[in-house]
């Protein structure tokens, strides 16, 4: 089959490899699109210490069974199912997780190997392309919401407007939320403007009144404390993100007055079933961009230099 191969830190290539074999409990499945991620970008940067090599990245996988049913393939690949976070419904947690694109062979590539109780259902209303970004940049989008707190009438910032910001404010937007969108760039800041943002500004901006909850996009650590310094007391400012550049030094008056500084770790599979139904329900509309499979590097690049609109997306 045709993939593209992980090497090193910076060494991608397009290859033919052998088939996987999928062992038991597991599906071959035929890929139709996968989504390039963030997280993507900085494992094959070296930003994240890649967990094996040679690896096949890429984990927003929408591909077909055998019988030809349609599932998606998402970061979370596995977990043991008998830690105390996996019995409490926390398998986002396990220390024996199992990761699509790091730990496992990913979706950059004509078939990926996938856990049978790993995968999800696809709405119908959503054709491959689309639903490829609800994999990863919706559902750990959606958990961060979550655990923000935010609620119906607050106000809700979002620092960073990237694939999986765009697909949260479509959510809090629906929740009744009033979303002010913090970024780097002009055009990101149009863009979430374009679809539904109150107010826009950049990062160490201070909104017209101060936030109710804040979810970070950014893989900065100084856009956390702007975040913090443009939240309200009792307010939570989630951190959406696997990796940071590191954490500035700030006043303790930023946290004080009970302000909840949390990060948000990968997303449990209740998770993923909730978001796909609520995204089938507004319905979310994703903003993609299509490359074909052998411009992954192409797509990445782009990603890094912040030109994508909305999710870049392979089709393979």
């Amino acid at each position: 089959m045709r993939a593209i191969v992980f090497s090193g830190p910076g060494r991608l290539s397009h290859e033919e490899v052998p088939d996987p074999e999928p062992r038991p409990g597991e599906l071959l499945l035929e890929v139709a699109a996968c989504g390039v991620c963030r997280t993507d970008l900085q494992i094959v940067s070296g930003d994240i210490a890649p967990r094996r090599l040679p690896l096949i990245p890429g984990h927003q996988v929408v591909a077909r069974t055998a019988e030809g049913v349609r599932v998606g393939v998402a970061w979370l690949g596995g977990a043991d199912g008998t830690c105390e976070h996996c019995l409490a419904g926390r398998e986002n947690l396990c220390e024996r997780a199992e990761f699509t694109g790091w730990t496992r062979d990913g979706g950059y590539a004509e078939r990926i190997v996938a856990r049978e109780d790993f995968v999800f259902p696809i709405p119908e209303r959503f054709d491959d392309v689309t639903a490829a970004p609800l994999l990863c940049a919706g559902i750990i989008g959606y958990r961060s919401l979550r655990l923000s707190g935010i609620r119906p009438g607050e106000r809700l910032g979002l620092f960073g407007f990237g694939s999986s910001a765009h697909l949260a404010i479509q959510v809090a937007l629906h929740w009744g939320c009033e979303v002010l969108v913090f970024a780097r760039s002009e055009a990101e800041r149009r863009r979430a403007a374009e679809l539904g943002a109150s107010w826009t500004g950049e990062y160490d901006a201070r909104p017209p009144a101060p936030l109710h909850a804040a979810v970070t996009f950014a893989p900065a650590g100084a856009v956390v404390v702007d975040a913090l310094a443009a939240t309200g007391p009792a307010g939570t400012v989630a951190i959406n993100a696997i990796h940071l550049d590191g954490m500035p030094a700030f006043d303790y008056d930023l946290l004080w007055r009970e302000r909840v500084l949390r990060s948000i770790a990968n997303f449990t599979r209740d998770d993923a079933r909730e978001f796909l139904a609520v995204a089938a329900e507004i319905p979310i509309e994703p903003r993609t961009e299509r490359f074909p499979l052998v411009e992954a590097a192409t797509a990445l690049d782009r990603l890094a230099s912040g030109d994508i609109a909305g999710s870049a997306v392979l089709v393979v």
